[in-house]
Protein backbone atom coordinates (compact mmCIF):
# COMPACT_ATOMS: atom_id res chain seq x y z
CA UNK A 1 0.00 0.00 0.00
CA UNK A 2 1.38 3.16 -1.15
CA UNK A 3 1.12 6.29 0.83
CA UNK A 4 2.20 10.01 0.16
CA UNK A 5 1.60 12.56 3.54
CA UNK A 6 1.99 15.76 2.96
CA UNK A 7 2.59 17.47 6.51
CA UNK A 8 4.65 14.91 7.86
CA UNK A 9 6.58 17.48 10.02
CA UNK A 10 3.40 18.61 12.13
CA UNK A 11 1.95 17.00 15.18
CA UNK A 12 -0.11 14.70 13.04
CA UNK A 13 1.76 14.11 10.07
CA UNK A 14 4.78 12.93 12.89
CA UNK A 15 2.82 10.74 14.58
CA UNK A 16 1.42 9.05 11.30
CA UNK A 17 5.26 8.84 9.58
CA UNK A 18 6.24 6.92 13.31
CA UNK A 19 3.61 4.11 13.52
CA UNK A 20 3.72 3.31 9.95
CA UNK A 21 4.34 -0.49 9.74
CA UNK A 22 3.88 -2.64 6.57
CA UNK A 23 2.32 -2.67 3.95
CA UNK A 24 2.36 0.85 4.21
CA UNK A 25 4.90 2.34 2.48
CA UNK A 26 5.57 6.28 2.91
CA UNK A 27 5.87 8.92 0.68
CA UNK A 28 7.01 11.51 3.36
CA UNK A 29 6.01 15.85 1.68
CA UNK A 30 6.55 18.75 3.91
CA UNK A 31 6.70 22.63 2.47
CA UNK A 32 9.75 22.55 0.46
CA UNK A 33 8.81 19.35 -1.16
CA UNK A 34 5.81 20.76 -2.88
CA UNK A 35 4.30 24.37 -2.01
CA UNK A 36 0.34 23.90 -0.88
CA UNK A 37 -0.07 27.45 -3.27
CA UNK A 38 0.82 25.60 -6.14
CA UNK A 39 -2.24 23.24 -7.36
CA UNK A 40 0.06 22.02 -10.58
CA UNK A 41 2.92 21.06 -7.84
CA UNK A 42 0.31 19.03 -5.74
CA UNK A 43 -1.34 17.71 -8.98
CA UNK A 44 1.53 16.88 -10.33
CA UNK A 45 3.45 14.70 -7.26
CA UNK A 46 0.16 12.80 -6.28
CA UNK A 47 -0.27 12.25 -10.05
CA UNK A 48 3.42 11.01 -10.39
CA UNK A 49 3.08 9.12 -7.46
CA UNK A 50 0.15 6.92 -8.27
CA UNK A 51 -0.58 6.72 -4.30
CA UNK A 52 -3.06 4.07 -3.04
CA UNK A 53 -3.79 6.41 -0.24
CA UNK A 54 -3.19 10.49 0.31
CA UNK A 55 -3.35 11.74 3.71
CA UNK A 56 -3.37 15.32 4.03
CA UNK A 57 -2.16 16.51 7.67
CA UNK A 58 -0.76 20.03 6.52
CA UNK A 59 -3.25 23.13 7.10
CA UNK A 60 -2.97 27.01 7.56
CA UNK A 61 -3.73 26.35 11.79
CA UNK A 62 -2.78 30.00 12.46
CA UNK A 63 -6.49 30.66 13.88
CA UNK A 64 -5.59 34.50 14.91
CA UNK A 65 -3.79 35.25 11.72
CA UNK A 66 -5.80 34.24 9.47
CA UNK A 67 -7.86 36.79 10.61
CA UNK A 68 -5.54 39.28 8.41
CA UNK A 69 -4.31 36.65 5.75
CA UNK A 70 -7.15 34.76 4.65
CA UNK A 71 -6.03 34.02 1.14
CA UNK A 72 -3.18 32.43 2.52
CA UNK A 73 -5.40 30.53 4.89
CA UNK A 74 -8.06 29.43 2.28
CA UNK A 75 -5.38 28.47 -0.56
CA UNK A 76 -3.60 26.09 2.12
CA UNK A 77 -7.20 24.76 4.29
CA UNK A 78 -9.53 25.14 1.01
CA UNK A 79 -7.71 25.28 -2.34
CA UNK A 80 -5.57 22.70 -1.72
CA UNK A 81 -7.42 20.00 -0.11
CA UNK A 82 -9.79 20.50 -3.16
CA UNK A 83 -6.95 19.83 -5.83
CA UNK A 84 -5.88 16.91 -3.94
CA UNK A 85 -9.47 15.19 -3.54
CA UNK A 86 -9.41 15.92 -8.04
CA UNK A 87 -6.22 14.02 -8.32
CA UNK A 88 -7.09 10.86 -5.97
CA UNK A 89 -10.14 10.87 -8.51
CA UNK A 90 -7.91 10.33 -11.30
CA UNK A 91 -5.67 7.84 -9.84
CA UNK A 92 -8.47 5.94 -7.89
CA UNK A 93 -6.55 6.30 -4.99
CA UNK A 94 -8.41 7.06 -0.90
CA UNK A 95 -7.73 10.74 0.15
CA UNK A 96 -8.00 11.06 4.50
CA UNK A 97 -8.43 14.87 5.05
CA UNK A 98 -8.29 16.34 8.56
CA UNK A 99 -10.72 18.92 9.40
CA UNK A 100 -12.08 20.62 12.94
CA UNK A 101 -14.09 21.34 15.51
CA UNK A 102 -14.08 24.89 14.88
CA UNK A 103 -16.85 24.12 11.68
CA UNK A 104 -19.39 24.39 14.27
CA UNK A 105 -20.16 27.89 15.98
CA UNK A 106 -19.89 26.57 19.15
CA UNK A 107 -23.46 27.18 20.52
CA UNK A 108 -24.20 23.50 21.26
CA UNK A 109 -24.81 21.74 24.76
CA UNK A 110 -24.75 18.41 23.24
CA UNK A 111 -21.86 16.78 21.15
CA UNK A 112 -22.19 17.53 17.78
CA UNK A 113 -22.90 15.04 15.33
CA UNK A 114 -21.33 14.72 11.82
CA UNK A 115 -24.40 16.25 10.11
CA UNK A 116 -25.34 18.43 12.66
CA UNK A 117 -25.32 22.23 10.83
CA UNK A 118 -22.01 24.50 10.71
CA UNK A 119 -21.62 27.78 11.45
CA UNK A 120 -17.87 28.74 11.22
CA UNK A 121 -17.33 31.92 12.68
CA UNK A 122 -13.91 33.44 11.67
CA UNK A 123 -11.49 32.94 8.62
CA UNK A 124 -9.73 29.76 9.76
CA UNK A 125 -13.20 28.04 10.55
CA UNK A 126 -14.51 29.06 7.31
CA UNK A 127 -11.44 28.17 5.48
CA UNK A 128 -11.46 24.62 7.09
CA UNK A 129 -15.27 24.00 5.83
CA UNK A 130 -14.28 24.74 2.70
CA UNK A 131 -12.32 22.53 2.77
CA UNK A 132 -14.09 20.25 3.77
CA UNK A 133 -16.73 21.23 0.82
CA UNK A 134 -14.10 21.16 -2.17
CA UNK A 135 -13.26 17.23 -1.05
CA UNK A 136 -16.89 16.59 -0.70
CA UNK A 137 -17.31 17.91 -4.26
CA UNK A 138 -14.79 16.00 -5.49
CA UNK A 139 -16.73 12.75 -5.65
CA UNK A 140 -13.86 10.56 -5.56
CA UNK A 141 -13.16 7.86 -1.94
CA UNK A 142 -12.48 10.46 0.99
CA UNK A 143 -12.65 10.70 4.69
CA UNK A 144 -12.49 13.61 6.25
CA UNK A 145 -12.03 13.33 9.97
CA UNK A 146 -12.83 16.47 12.15
CA UNK A 147 -10.75 16.74 15.42
CA UNK A 148 -9.84 19.43 17.87
CA UNK A 149 -7.65 20.55 20.45
CA UNK A 150 -4.70 18.10 19.18
CA UNK A 151 -1.66 18.33 20.91
CA UNK A 152 1.78 16.34 21.38
CA UNK A 153 4.59 15.44 23.30
CA UNK A 154 6.51 17.72 21.14
CA UNK A 155 5.79 21.00 18.94
CA UNK A 156 3.79 24.06 19.72
CA UNK A 157 0.65 23.65 21.79
CA UNK A 158 -1.60 23.92 24.64
CA UNK A 159 0.51 21.47 27.04
CA UNK A 160 4.01 22.03 26.23
CA UNK A 161 3.09 26.13 26.22
CA UNK A 162 0.91 25.54 29.83
CA UNK A 163 4.29 23.44 31.00
CA UNK A 164 6.69 26.30 29.69
CA UNK A 165 4.84 29.00 31.48
CA UNK A 166 4.68 27.32 34.64
CA UNK A 167 8.84 27.50 34.91
CA UNK A 168 7.51 31.74 35.43
CA UNK A 169 6.40 31.04 38.90
CA UNK A 170 3.88 33.34 38.14
CA UNK A 171 0.12 31.99 37.84
CA UNK A 172 -1.93 30.87 34.60
CA UNK A 173 -4.98 32.46 33.49
CA UNK A 174 -6.95 29.96 31.72
CA UNK A 175 -10.06 30.13 29.83
CA UNK A 176 -12.83 28.07 31.85
CA UNK A 177 -16.00 28.49 29.34
CA UNK A 178 -14.43 26.84 26.00
CA UNK A 179 -14.76 23.41 26.38
CA UNK A 180 -13.96 20.92 24.15
CA UNK A 181 -11.93 17.16 23.84
CA UNK A 182 -8.42 17.63 24.10
CA UNK A 183 -6.61 15.40 21.09
CA UNK A 184 -3.28 13.74 21.35
CA UNK A 185 -1.89 13.72 17.79
CA UNK A 186 -0.58 9.80 18.28
CA UNK A 187 -3.88 8.73 19.13
CA UNK A 188 -5.40 10.24 16.45
CA UNK A 189 -2.87 8.61 13.92
CA UNK A 190 -3.44 4.84 15.57
CA UNK A 191 -7.19 5.75 14.80
CA UNK A 192 -6.43 6.81 11.24
CA UNK A 193 -4.07 3.94 10.31
CA UNK A 194 -7.01 1.47 11.63
CA UNK A 195 -9.70 3.64 9.54
CA UNK A 196 -7.27 3.14 6.24
CA UNK A 197 -7.02 -0.89 7.10
CA UNK A 198 -10.23 -0.98 7.54
CA UNK A 199 -11.47 0.96 4.55
CA UNK A 200 -9.26 -1.20 2.36
CA UNK A 201 -10.29 -4.05 3.69
CA UNK A 202 -13.68 -3.00 2.46
CA UNK A 203 -12.59 -3.30 -1.11
CA UNK A 204 -15.35 -1.75 -2.16
CA UNK A 205 -15.58 2.14 -3.46
CA UNK A 206 -17.65 4.81 -1.56
CA UNK A 207 -18.48 8.39 -1.77
CA UNK A 208 -16.76 11.36 0.73
CA UNK A 209 -17.85 10.59 4.43
CA UNK A 210 -17.34 12.80 7.65
CA UNK A 211 -16.43 11.00 10.77
CA UNK A 212 -15.46 12.97 14.24
CA UNK A 213 -12.48 11.47 15.80
CA UNK A 214 -11.03 13.00 19.17
CA UNK A 215 -10.77 11.63 22.53
CA UNK A 216 -13.43 10.44 23.96
CA UNK A 217 -14.63 12.56 27.04
CA UNK A 218 -14.64 16.79 27.38
CA UNK A 219 -13.11 19.49 29.64
CA UNK A 220 -12.50 23.10 29.54
CA UNK A 221 -9.09 24.68 28.77
CA UNK A 222 -9.19 25.62 32.86
CA UNK A 223 -10.03 21.78 33.92
CA UNK A 224 -7.32 20.31 31.61
CA UNK A 225 -4.59 22.76 32.89
CA UNK A 226 -5.29 21.72 36.42
CA UNK A 227 -5.62 18.27 35.44
CA UNK A 228 -2.55 18.48 33.92
CA UNK A 229 -0.03 20.00 37.35
CA UNK A 230 -2.61 17.75 39.18
CA UNK A 231 -0.78 14.60 37.53
CA UNK A 232 2.56 16.04 37.81
CA UNK A 233 2.15 16.90 41.96
CA UNK A 234 3.12 20.40 41.12
CA UNK A 235 0.75 22.10 43.69
CA UNK A 236 3.44 25.49 43.21
CA UNK A 237 1.57 26.42 39.97
CA UNK A 238 -1.58 28.26 40.51
CA UNK A 239 -4.10 28.11 37.29
CA UNK A 240 -6.36 30.54 37.55
CA UNK A 241 -10.04 30.62 35.70
CA UNK A 242 -10.61 33.51 33.77
CA UNK A 243 -13.53 33.82 30.73
CA UNK A 244 -13.03 34.47 26.98
CA UNK A 245 -14.22 37.70 27.48
CA UNK A 246 -11.45 38.32 29.98
CA UNK A 247 -8.95 36.66 27.35
CA UNK A 248 -9.97 38.66 23.66
CA UNK A 249 -8.55 37.14 20.39
CA UNK A 250 -8.50 38.04 16.97
CA UNK A 251 -10.58 35.25 15.51
CA UNK A 252 -13.65 33.73 17.85
CA UNK A 253 -13.18 30.14 19.17
CA UNK A 254 -15.82 27.95 20.15
CA UNK A 255 -17.47 27.86 23.18
CA UNK A 256 -17.92 24.43 23.27
CA UNK A 257 -17.09 22.43 20.10
CA UNK A 258 -17.20 18.24 21.98
CA UNK A 259 -17.68 16.40 18.51
CA UNK A 260 -19.59 12.90 18.79
CA UNK A 261 -17.57 9.89 17.88
CA UNK A 262 -20.25 7.05 17.73
CA UNK A 263 -19.97 7.05 13.73
CA UNK A 264 -16.73 6.52 13.68
CA UNK A 265 -17.27 3.46 16.12
CA UNK A 266 -20.02 2.42 14.56
CA UNK A 267 -19.27 1.88 10.99
CA UNK A 268 -14.83 1.37 11.58
CA UNK A 269 -15.19 -0.01 15.31
CA UNK A 270 -12.37 2.96 16.03
CA UNK A 271 -12.72 4.63 19.58
CA UNK A 272 -10.10 6.97 20.79
CA UNK A 273 -8.97 6.44 24.66
CA UNK A 274 -10.07 8.95 27.16
CA UNK A 275 -8.84 12.86 27.48
CA UNK A 276 -7.29 11.53 30.53
CA UNK A 277 -5.67 8.64 29.47
CA UNK A 278 -3.61 10.19 26.95
CA UNK A 279 -2.43 13.00 28.44
CA UNK A 280 -0.53 10.56 30.95
CA UNK A 281 0.87 8.89 28.20
CA UNK A 282 1.73 12.52 26.72
CA UNK A 283 3.59 13.36 30.03
CA UNK A 284 5.03 9.65 30.48
CA UNK A 285 6.74 10.42 26.88
CA UNK A 286 8.05 13.80 27.83
CA UNK A 287 9.27 12.29 31.43
CA UNK A 288 10.95 9.43 28.39
CA UNK A 289 12.44 12.36 26.21
CA UNK A 290 14.08 13.98 29.69
CA UNK A 291 18.05 14.32 29.22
Amino acid sequence: MKVLLFGHTGQVGSALAEQAVAPAVVQSLNRADVDLADSSAIDRVICQAQPDVVINAAAYTAVDRAESEPDEAYQVNAKAPGVMAQACLECQALLVHYSTDYVFDGRGRQPYVEDSPTGPTGVYARSKLAGELAVMAAGGQAIILRTGWVYSHDGRNFLNTMLRLAESGEPLSVVVDQVGSPTYAPDLATATWEIIDRFQALSSACKPRIFHATNHGKVSWHGFASALFERLGRDDVVVEAITTAMYPTAAPRPAYSVLSNERLDREFGVRLPSWEDAMVRCLDRLRATEP
